[in-house]
């Protein structure tokens, strides 16, 4: 077996999760002035793209499990944004729904993708590739990954 597969440059996972990080930091200052730390601007995204969903959906849709999600949702219930209620028609399922204050947010976030595009220095046909590509990579980790086949709620 050769040493050069187990070289840092030769992993495909370091790349994604350094530029995951550096992503991150660059985030932080623009969220910080919505109050939002980035998993919670996701699960924002995703509930102003289609609320109310479920704990289950929002996992699925985010890869997170509910473990994890749970306490973040909590913590924007807390600071007004999101409701999150026992389903009446099925008592093991959580919606969670968008508060006035969680809608007028959405407003306040629309400069956030401009500002993030003006960070990153690559061309805007680049970036649309290189996301694609991580999209196919992400869906093709779903199918092999079996925390991916369902969240409870």
């Amino acid at each position: 077996m050769s040493d050069d597969k187990l070289r840092l440059n030769q992993q495909l996972c370091f790349p994604l999760y350094a530029a995951s990080n550096m992503l991150t930091r660059l985030y932080r200052p623009l969220l910080a002035d919505l109050g939002l730390t980035y998993p919670q601007y996701l699960v924002m995204l995703r509930l102003w793209e289609a609320a109310p969903q479920t704990v289950g959906e929002l996992g699925r849709s985010l890869h997170l499990d509910a473990g994890t999600l749970t306490p973040l949702l909590k913590r924007l219930q807390n600071a007004g944004l999101v409701t999150r209620q026992r389903n009446p028609h099925d008592e093991r399922s959580v919606d969670i729904d968008l508060t006035e204050q969680g809608w007028a947010l959405k407003q306040r976030a629309q400069s956030v993708p401009e500002a993030m595009l003006c960070q990153v220095p690559l061309p805007p046909k680049e970036l649309a590739k290189l996301r694609d590509g991580l999209r196919a990579l992400l869906d093709a980790l779903a199918t092999v990954d079996p925390r991916n086949s369902g969240h409870s709620e």
